[in-house]
């Protein structure tokens, strides 16, 4: 089971640091990844940890402003957003996996384990 906290109300420029932690085991050697789904769209890849080797992927539109990263202390894998825009608007989940393979490590149905979501309102 893993947990999406952190989202809120932020003004474009702002930041927000999202945080995904599993309940009941460690996503330690696992791949995670966020993803995120605006209001009528689908739900879009945004970063990914594969499976902790520090092989990170961003989406094009969040390079540069957003950073993934493991805490092992809290066990947690964050989000850190920079540079928000209204268009970062969206409910924010994390997702894991112990068996997906690098090629499909930016599409959603690879994940098999998803966190509930937590909403990140950038407003203009």
């Amino acid at each position: 089971q893993l947990q999406a906290s952190g989202g809120g109300l932020v003004q474009a420029g702002g930041s927000l640091r999202v945080s995904c932690v599993a309940s009941g085991r460690t996503v330690g050697g696992f791949t995670v990844g966020w993803f995120r789904q605006a209001p009528g769209k689908e739900r879009e890849f945004v970063a990914v940890d594969f499976r902790s080797q520090g092989r990170i992927t961003y989406a094009d539109s969040v390079k540069g402003r957003f950073t993934i990263s493991r805490d092992r202390a809290k066990k947690t894998v964050d989000l850190q957003m920079n540079q928000l825009k209204p268009e970062d608007t969206a409910i924010y989940y994390c997702a894991a996996s112990d068996s997906l393979i690098w090629s499909t490590r930016t599409t959603p149905s690879a994940y098999g384990y998803w966190g509930q979501g937590t909403l990140v309102t950038v407003s203009s």
